[in-house]
């Protein structure tokens, strides 16, 4: 009977998603080779347990990014897998709401005490850039067409795949210059680490907003802070920062054109049940009877 373990915590639905599956719920021990991994914030403990550990030979992990785990990326003959894909649509649809914030001017509003300046941006038709090809860009592609947006993609590589315009990263300076909104849903590698920095920010036009919910590493903080106290962009809406979580009294919590949520795009509460389909399905694919979902590449890193 193939075994699975769950570490350093489990849940009732992940037992259950294991079980349905068809494979054996266990403690982790030398005949145990599938192993689901639930925490994001200890990397090195994970590491201590796949080395003590070498007859794994599949590791799901818990969240779509993997940038916390690189480390263990790239150990032969183990299969990883991660998330990616799962949280599609609550992301997606964060991402939209802080557009939609940002082009009403929802920061000054909601601090308003008194009637202010007719000003609003319209998402229609506005001309929108993702950088990211995966899932959540995917998603947000769909959440768009009724608002008449011409949307492009940047990836890694151009392809078509996902309905739309999709041009390389080499492209990205050329395409940030018209676009009027600027979404950052890629996962978080050597290159593209510090990928918004101030000179990537002046490419922009001043009245183009800027929305991360990617990861904070993907932005130079300091940078962000001078484009948005200067005016050269509109604004900015973000959901993971750099460091994070971002200190009380930090400058940017005082940016009047910045919306700052504390990595909400998906919780806990939203992603347990799209977390245990994938370590079902993931699981299936272990015993033979599926296909792998959300396969992480040694390569790449995601």
């Amino acid at each position: 009977m193939t075994k699975v373990a769950i570490l350093p915590t489990s849940n009732p639905l992940f037992d259950g998603a294991i079980q349905s599956a068809g494979a054996t719920l266990a403690s982790l021990a030398t005949d145990v080779e599938g192993l689901v991994w639930t925490d994001y914030h200890e990397p090195e403990l994970l590491q201590e347990v796949l080395g003590a550990n070498p007859q794994l030979k599949w590791l799901q992990l818990p969240f779509a990014g993997v940038d916390a785990f690189a480390p263990v990326l790239t150990r032969e003959n183990l299969r990883i897998t991660c998330a990616k894909g799962s949280y599609r649509e609550p992301v997606a649809e964060h991402a939209l709401a802080l557009c939609l914030a940002l082009g009403r001017a929802i920061p000054e509003r909601v601090r308003a005490a008194s009637w202010g300046d007719k000003f609003a941006v319209s998402l229609y038709e506005s001309e929108v850039l993702i950088i990211g090809g995966g899932g959540i860009a995917e998603e947000l592609v769909k959440l768009l067409q009724p608002f008449g947006c011409p949307v492009t993609v940047i990836r890694k590589h151009s392809q078509t795949a996902l309905g739309t315009k999709t041009l390389s990263l080499e492209s990205l300076d050329k395409a940030l210059e018209t676009a009027d909104f600027v979404i950052v849903a890629a996962a978080l590698t050597d290159e593209t680490r510090g990928l918004f920095d101030l000179a990537r920010f002046a490419r922009m036009k001043p009245a183009a907003y800027f929305v991360n919910i990617a990861r904070g590493a993907h932005v130079v903080t300091a940078d962000l802070v001078k484009a948005l106290e200067s005016g050269i962009i509109a604004g900015a809406a973000i959901d993971v920062t750099d460091p994070e979580p971002l200190p009380d009294g930090h400058t940017l919590w005082s940016q009047p054109n910045c919306i700052i949520t504390p990595h909400t795009a998906d919780t806990p509460t939203q992603v347990t049940r799209m977390l245990a389909t994938r370590i079902h399905e993931n699981t299936l694919a272990f015993l033979g009877k599926g296909s792998w979902q959300g396969t992480v590449s040694h390569e790449l890193g995601y």
